[in-house]
């Protein structure tokens, strides 16, 4: 039996031989058949036709030449690598004491341009246009947040600066800077001493690339103010100058609302020097300096009624008086940035010299109040200032430094007097036998702070910031306080920020208007006080809490929203005020106080349009003095002992606006300021009536030197509507005369760019 694979096998072999012969037969006639054999069918087999594979295309071959790399990009010139290196420098500064949890609302200098004036405008009416900013007359401080007096603390690259003496005239020109900052609220621990707003002040920092400008700036009431700038870089060496000198008929405001003061002309110089040296990749070292010096004619409010007789003259045109007053004020810092590894550390020494002088017309003073005083004013500090941030983690990072200023401070005043009929009786009258009598006081003062605080990342979201502080001041009065400080920041969504804190303040009163005076040498004169008592001035001790939100609009770009709430209760109650004729402002305390208000803001920019509004309800109490009560009149005082009543420079409402729009290479802008109207009348129980002043500008910069030297040319109309109000009645606690608002004017500026 043959196997399957042997019968497959033979099958496989003989059909393979029957292939070949047909195959080889296919070529050949097949022979004829033979008797008796049997013959095959013939089997043509047709070769399979063999086909092309299909063909490819070719992958074409790219030939390039060979081109020469581009131009290594040149190294970074020496100015350009120190510009880099003091920009690291000023992100470290900032984020030494940056102010975690407080309200802030910022401008730089490109914002400040944009507004009527610009650079012209004094730093106190730029000031205005952040939320919750009340305008006062100059003799009143020219301005309050929230509602304080004064209580507001100025840091230039964040160092303080100590307090000056003067009453009237900002020290600092709004040209030098660069990015402007109100910090308010509940501020971290390393604010400390004046804590109703810190006006956190950033030098310009693009400035020094051997550029500089030149103007003059005047119009109205005889105003003519010429200035100049310049920065440049030498070797490690950054430094800026700038200069300006201000004259006006209208040096303070005007008593009455005429068009034109009688009395009130006004010269100013002001100066300002900023020197940056980088020692190396680590360390900087600056120098900041200003000086600022001005004469005023104190302005006459005619049609006044004499009220005494001194030295025969008893009938006195009050259009004719001759008051004036000078003040003189003048910083330097120095300051020595280190930043290495994960810390970043400034240590600085500043100082600061003050002078006022008050110049009395002595028989016009007699005649109309009954007192001529000659004031005069020093004051000088010295003090140094450390503050350290030490990134310990990402989560973590820890800021403590500390401040130690001295202060040593001169009071004279030089009065005339007249007798009392009567010495016992000041309502007895008085008589004409003028006399002098002199009080004079000098103290050195210390001040002293420290701090601690922890900024904790909680997530990516939550930040907490808690610290402690303690002060300690010798002054008149001995005190301290340790003061608790907390901050939280919640982003929960891009666009979003929430913030709330709470901290304990302490509050040291000016040591120059806290100075006390011997009531002795005024008894039995036309200056007896109704109330002999003369408590010393009290450190302010205060709890303030605050909370907001700042939101992004993302349906509308470039739209911003905030609102802010807080509320301070205070233990003696820091004020002052004027209680004379001289220009000069002397405080007190109230026993309790209490402070409360919310503000909104609003801001929207769109390519060249630019515009913000803000809007504020405020309300400050207070009751009882217990410090100066000499100042007052029995009867006001008595009322303020059982009352609550408004502070002087307490407004319910206040409101900012402002817009600006650059078409074709011209810039129109406006702003406006609202207010309800400070408190007057008996014991503050009235106040007056409320005011919407409108300013405009229009600006245009003109190649006429060269692309990149534009010739600046602008127009500016300063209460459009001339609108007449009043700041002051000359009524109220602590005010002694009207001041009105400016009245219309018409200013035109030109500058050129070096």
């Amino acid at each position: 039996m043959k196997s399957p694979f042997r019968a497959t096998l033979l099958f496989s072999t003989s059909a393979s031989v029957l292939l070949a012969l047909g195959h080889a037969s296919s070529a050949q006639t097949p022979p004829p058949a033979s008797a008796g054999t049997t013959t095959l069918p013939s089997i043509e087999v047709v070769e399979p036709k063999h086909t092309q594979p299909p063909r490819r295309p070719k992958k074409p071959v790219l030939t390039t030449r060979r081109e020469a790399p581009p131009p290594a990009a040149p190294p970074p010139s020496a100015a350009q690598v120190l510009t880099s290196t003091n920009d690291k420098f000023d992100t470290a500064r900032q984020s030494i004491v940056a102010p975690l949890g407080a309200t802030a609302h910022q401008l730089n200098h490109q914002a400040i341009e944009a507004m009527p004036q610009g650079t012209d405008a004094p730093l106190d009416k730029v000031l205005l246009q952040f939320p919750g900013v009340t305008q006062d007359s100059a003799a009143s401080g020219e301005f309050h947040v929230r509602n304080e007096h004064a209580n507001v603390q100025y840091r230039i690259n964040g160092i303080m600066l100590p307090d000056g003496v003067g009453a009237f005239g900002q020290i600092l020109d709004t040209g030098i800077i660069g990015s402007l900052a109100l910090l308010t609220g509940a501020l971290p621990a390393q604010y400390g001493l004046h804590t109703a707003g810190v006006l956190d002040i950033q030098t310009k920092t693009d400035a020094f690339d051997n550029t500089g400008k030149v103007g003059v700036y005047g119009g109205s009431h005889g105003t003519i103010t010429p200035s100049f700038e310049y920065g440049g870089t030498v070797g490690q060496t950054q430094y800026f100058v700038s200069g300006r000198y201000f004259q006006s008929s209208v040096g303070i405001e005007n008593p009455t609302s005429s068009y034109n003061a009688i009395h009130d002309n006004t010269q100013q110089e002001k100066g300002f020097l900023y020197l940056s040296t980088v020692l190396d990749p680590t360390s900087r070292l600056t120098y900041i300096g200003g000086v600022s010096n001005g004469t005023y004619q104190i302005p006459n409010n005619p049609g006044q009624t004499p009220n005494f007789t001194a030295f025969g003259v008893s009938n006195f045109d009050s259009s004719q008086l001759n008051e004036r007053q000078t003040e003189f004020n003048q910083f330097n810092v120095v300051a020595y940035q280190k930043s290495f590894e994960d810390i970043d550390m400034q240590l600085s020494y500043f100082n600061r010299y003050s002078q006022l002088h008050f110049y009395p017309d002595t028989i016009g003073d007699l005649v109309f109040n009954g007192v001529a005083s000659d004031v005069y004013r020093q004051s000088f500090v010295n003090g140094i200032q450390e503050d350290t941030a030490w990134r310990v983690g990402y989560a973590h990072t820890l800021r403590f430094g500390f401040s130690v200023s001295s202060e040593r401070t001169l009071v004279n005043n030089y009065s005339t007097v007249l007798p009392l009929l009567d010495p016992t009786d000041p309502t007895s009258g008085t008589v004409d036998a003028p006399f002098s009598i002199f009080d004079s006081n000098s103290a050195t003062g210390w001040l002293i702070g420290t701090y601690l605080q922890d900024e904790w990342r909680i997530n990516n979201q939550l930040t907490l910031n808690v610290g402690l502080r303690f002060d300690q001041m010798y002054q008149f009065v001995d005190a301290n306080q340790f003061s608790p400080r907390a901050n939280l920041v919640w982003k929960p969504f891009d666009g979003t920020a929430f913030h709330a804190g709470y901290s304990r303040n302490f509050t040291p009163p000016e040591q120059v208007i806290a100075t006390p005076v011997n009531l002795a040498l005024v008894q039995g004169t036309s200056q007896q006080p109704q109330v002999g008592t003369n408590s010393p001035v009290l450190p302010e001790r205060s709890n303030v809490y605050d909370v907001g939100v700042d939101q992004k609009i993302h349906a509308i770009p470039g739209l911003e929203v905030g609102i802010d709430a807080y509320y301070k209760t205070a233990r003696d109650l820091l004020d002052d005020g004027q209680f004379g004729a001289a220009y000069v402002l002397t405080g007190f305390n109230y026993e309790r106080g209490e402070n409360a208000g919310v503000e909104l803001k609003a801001k929207y920019a769109n390519g060249n349009f630019q515009a913000y509004a803000n809007f504020a309800w405020a309300k400050q109490i207070a009751s009882n003095v217990v410090s100066n009560q000499y100042l007052f009149g029995a009867d006001e005082l008595a009322y303020i002992a059982t009352h609550d009543v408004y502070t002087d420079h307490a407004q319910t409402w206040t409101g900012s606006a402002g817009a600006s729009y650059l078409w074709n290479g011209t810039r129109f802008s406006a702003s406006m300021i609202y207010g309800s109207g400070l408190r007057s009348g008996f014991a503050n129980t009235d106040h007056l009536p409320g005011y919407t002043q409108v300013n405009l500008g229009v600006s245009h910069d003109f190649n006429i030197v060269a692309p990149n030297k534009p010739t600046t040319i602008r127009f500016d109309v300063v209460n459009l509507f001339d609108t007449i109000y009043e700041i002051r009645d000359g009524s109220g606690i602590g005010v002694f005369a009207p001041q009105y608002g400016p009245r219309r004017g018409f200013y035109v500026g030109i500058s050129q760019k070096l």
